[in-house]
């Protein structure tokens, strides 16, 4: 089987957290730094030209929920979904939670909050309205017993900790204050606990490297 390449950069949120899921699941992997273009030779491998996306033996694939299945699908020696099958939904449930209905609506502010552009007092009413939905529903579901979906880890753990720091940091710079942990109070333990994965501290550091390099040449 041909090594998997991973393709995007450190700062993407959804990179990492295929670059984590690789890095768990001890599967062998390079990685390409690519950035998001609309070049005809990138398009020629992501169809919109987004990070990130991998390159198999079969050709490449996008979308980083895709690549997490097809990664779980193909390499099942360690596995990051649950056996039973409700279980396996309930997994899957607390990844869309948290990417669809919480980090796509924080991600809105993320401009503004990091990178010197503005939000309108429209927006920023709007997100805080829908994040504050979204966390107390995410609560309703989210166990930290101690994962966050019960006493094993899962891909939503990998998914989980990629993003609840982005987010934390985001609400506190938009409305001073952390809705992640005015929401769901556990996470402050959990993520401590995730970041002693050796794995996941290889991750967060390529990514402050990356940030660092980024801040470098801004």
């Amino acid at each position: 089987m041909m090594m998997i390449k991973l393709c995007g950069f450190g700062l993407s949120n959804y990179y990492n957290k295929i670059k984590l899921v690789l890095l768990e699941k001890q599967i062998a992997f390079s990685e390409e730094l690519v950035y998001p273009s609309q070049d005809e030779a990138l398009l020629a491998r992501s169809p919109l030209g987004k990070v990130p996306f991998i390159e198999t033996e079969h050709g490449c694939l996008s979308e980083s929920q895709a690549i997490l299945e097809y990664l779980e699908d193909s390499y099942t020696e360690l596995p990051l979904y649950p056996r039973d099958a409700f279980q396996r939904a309930k997994c899957r449930e607390l990844i869309q939670h948290v990417e669809l209905n919480v980090e796509l609506i924080a991600r809105r502010l993320y401009k503004a909050a990091f990178f010197g552009g503005t939000a309108s007092d429209e927006t920023r009413t709007e997100v805080r309205e829908r994040l504050e939905l979204s966390l107390k529903g995410l609560s309703k579901l989210a166990k930290f017993s101690p994962y966050i979906g019960g006493n094993v880890y899962t891909a939503a753990d990998s998914v989980a900790w990629i993003h609840f720091g982005l987010i934390s940091m985001t609400t506190q710079k938009m409305y001073g204050e952390d809705f992640i942990a005015k929401y769901l109070p556990a996470t402050a333990d959990y993520m401590s606990m995730i970041g002693k994965r050796l794995h996941v501290q290889a991750v967060a550091a390529d990514r402050a490297n990356a940030m660092a390099e980024f801040m470098a040449n801004k």
